[in-house]
Formats: structure tokens, C-alpha cells, sequence
């Protein structure tokens, strides 16, 4: 795994998002904030794949999937030390297992300056 850069920027970034339109503007967003490289996945095998393909710094995981919920990657993520946020629709009424209940949520739609300040905040979110 590589570092984040010195600005304190992920390098490499996994979107787990079933919505390719939410996906994208996620990618756009934050390669816009100087991520270098942006993987998404549209469901769990994918991501988990992904994730022991190459495991990211960072990532954004939309809760609610196609017929299933993102719960085994973040467990996943949790297990390698990878910080990441819970994207949601449902704000903070989605109902979260006990172990990820602390992890950080962003509501959808979105603030880009409330993606931003997580993103670059990653670092405390680790558990570590």
C-alpha cells in the first residue's frame, strides 16, 4: 500500500456505489481534490476482490447495494486498518452493526466540502 501524498490526500481511492451516475460524480469529485487513482465496484464480491487485489487508502462505501449491504467490506476494510465512510441515503437512521456503528457517514446528496473534509481527515477514522 502507498502512502497518502504529503497534502494528505489518498492516493487511491475505492468507491463501492450499485448507481454508476453516483459513482462517477463521486469519482469526479474526488479526483478532483487530487486523488490519483479511483477504483468503483457495484457490489460486495466485486469490492472484496478489488480490495485483496489492491488494497485502497481510502473508501467510500454506499451502504445499501443491490439486494445487500456493503457491512462484509467494511468489516474487511476494518481488518486491514483502511479508513473509509458510510455513504447513505437514509442519514443517520441507517441501522449500522454494533462494531462499524462509530464509523463516519456522509448523508446523499452530498456537500463536496463535507466529502473533502472526510477524505482528508481519513487518517483519524482508522481506529489506530
Amino acid at each position: 500500500m502507498e502512502p497518502a501524498s504529503f497534502d494528505g490526500v489518498p492516493g487511491n481511492v475505492l468507491i463501492v456505489e450499485d448507481d454508476p451516475i453516483i459513482a462517477l460524480d463521486f469519482e469526479d469529485t474526488i479526483l478532483g481534490f487530487g486523488v490519483k487513482a479511483v477504483r468503483t465496484a457495484g457490489n460486495v464480491i466485486k469490492a472484496l476482490e478489488m480490495i485483496a487485489d489492491q488494497a485502497p487508502d481510502f473508501a467510500l462505501l454506499d451502504v445499501g447495494l443491490v439486494r445487500e449491504k456493503s457491512f462484509a467490506i467494511a468489516e474487511r476494510l476494518n481488518e486491514l486498518k483502511i479508513p473509509f465512510i458510510f455513504v447513505t441515503g437514509y442519514g443517520v437512521d441507517v441501522r449500522l452493526p454494533a462494531a462499524l456503528a462509530d464509523k463516519p457517514r456522509l448523508p446523499k446528496p452530498y456537500s463536496t466540502d463535507a466529502l473533502k473534509a472526510l477524505l482528508l481527515g481519513s487518517g483519524d477514522n482508522t481506529g489506530r
